[in-house]
């Protein structure tokens, strides 16, 4: 019977995943806030019944009760979210938050489904996270020099990477995070936020070529000491960062193609400096000719048979065996999804997140500073990249380059960046509406000063009451005139 109701199960949890994605994209269409509000809140109900699915069929296969405690977590978790954007911040862009929570959950269900342990921990440091992300839109909308502390996010920046190269443990081949006590943290994932204030900072005004020089030899210096740590998937988002900042801020298409031959450069160089690099290349080509070898191919090519088995529909909410890939909750959790919830859901997933991009973009292209407008497209080229990283690298359409994939993979310090950047574009949001309802405020004060002046410039008419009243005397001498004249 448990087998029936798995089986039938996946259907309904991709049905209902398809129809939330759906609405990402409907919203888009509509005009009026009730039109949208509906839809946000179909997109709540889908999410929620989605989840209690999803919780439910783990409860039947493992007659564990910290499913259903779990289920009742993410349920709070994700109704306190909504309560509070809507309480504190009135003109936040719910189809962010909405996104955000529908990852955040499809995360804590893997991991459930996964390791339990590390569900906890996820779930644990997502809820810190977010009460901490409430005061960032505060910050951005009310502290006006954010603009000028450039330097401090470039000297800050490179001093947590040059850290980390000198204090942190090699783990897989690279210098990736530093241990505090019993917490570990990437400080990497930090500063690709405060990497994307730099560059906007120096860019928000002159473009100069001495400028652009002087931004780019400080972006260089931050990837190089990443490269040197060889966290090279790292390295490669802050420069996809850069340069789509860089051409958006010069709009010189020369700069962003010298940047993609440096690229190309670079990537050749890293094959033939580093060993590892060279291993997933290796891996990426034909990862069963190196199956068996140690960091070869066995990772790759496990999470090509569990995308295979998992087929269009996938095979079932624990019917799968995506343990049997390493670092499966890291690195290739796309592969575990695909594996048991089909690549229906995991389209479906990429979708939700090329929503989120697509708004992140839309709030981007409207804001008026050009320092506002910059750094919403770094985090919006960080986030896309990021995905595309993680996917191509499960998918074995690019080389493996060891990245998270956001909100969803597991992973203290990625998933609070993740928060906190998502908390950034909010303000920025709620800083355009507020510009926005200045602009028409202007705009009513200038046409209602227009009508007052065209009035004043027509004079009373005849029926309203004002001017004097002609004499008899003035009457007749205006009709011996025209008397006159005729």
């Amino acid at each position: 019977m448990t087998n029936v109701i798995s089986e039938l199960s996946k259907y309904l949890i991709i049905i209902l995943m398809i129809l939330y994605t759906f609405q990402c994209f409907t919203i888009f269409r509509k005009h009026y806030e009730e039109d949208k509000r509906h839809v946000l809140r179909k997109q709540i109900v889908l999410m929620l019944f989605m989840n209690f699915v999803a919780y439910a069929v783990l409860y039947l296969q493992t007659e564990d009760t910290n499913m259903i405690l779990m289920y009742l977590a993410v349920l709070v978790f994700i109704v306190l979210v909504q309560i509070l954007y809507r309480v504190i911040y009135r003109k936040a862009n719910m189809l962010v938050v909405n996104n955000m929570c529908m990852l955040l959950s499809i995360g804590f269900l893997m991991l459930s489904r996964l390791q339990f342990d590390r569900a906890v921990k996820q779930f644990a440091i997502a809820s810190a996270a977010m009460l901490l992300s409430l005061i960032v839109p505060v910050i951005v909308r009310k502290v006006k020099h954010l603009k000028d502390l450039t330097w401090l996010y470039g000297i800050a920046g490179l001093l947590m990477l040059v850290a980390v190269l000198g204090l942190a443990a090699v783990t897989g081949g690279a210098k990736l995070s530093i241990e505090i006590g019993d917490f570990t943290f990437q400080f990497s994932e930090l500063v690709k936020i405060i990497f994307v204030f730099f560059v906007a900072g120096m860019l928000r005004e002159d473009t100069s070529f001495r400028q652009v020089v002087i931004t780019t030899a400080v972006a260089g210096a931050h990837v190089v000491i990443l490269v040197l740590s060889r966290d090279l998937g790292s390295a490669l988002v802050f420069f996809i960062a850069y340069l789509v900042m860089l051409y958006v801020a010069t709009r010189q298409p020369l700069y962003a193609l010298a940047g993609i031959a440096a690229g190309c450069g670079a990537s050749v160089l890293a094959y033939f400096l580093f060993n590892h690099v060279r291993q997933r290349v290796v891996a990426w080509q034909d990862p069963i000719a190196v199956y068996n070898e140690s960091g070869g191919g066995y990772q790759v090519a496990q999470g090509l048979f569990g995308i295979s088995a998992g087929g269009w529909f996938g095979m079932g909410l624990g019917e799968g065996s995506p343990n049997t890939i390493p670092v499966v909750d890291q690195d290739f959790i796309f592969a575990a999804i695909c594996e048991e919830l089909g690549c229906v859901f995991a389209v479906c997933m990429l979708l939700v997140c090329m929503s989120m991009f697509l708004m992140i973009v839309n709030i981007s292209m409207k804001m008026s500073k050009p320092f506002y407008k910059l750094i919403a497209l770094g985090l919006g080229a960080e986030y896309a990249f990021q995905v595309f990283l993680t996917v191509g690298g499960s998918s074995k359409f690019i080389p493996l380059t060891g990245i998270t994939l956001p909100l969803v993979s597991y992973g203290g310090s990625s998933v609070i960046c993740s928060i906190l950047m998502l908390a950034i574009i909010q303000g920025l949001y709620i800083l355009r509406e507020d510009e926005g309802e200045e602009l028409e405020k202007q705009r009513r004060k200038k046409k209602k000063q227009k009508n007052k002046n065209d009035r004043q410039d027509r004079g009373p008419g005849p029926s309203s009451g004002g001017g004097r009243e002609k004499t008899l005397e003035e009457k007749i001498q205006e009709q011996t005139e025209k008397s006159l004249n005729w």
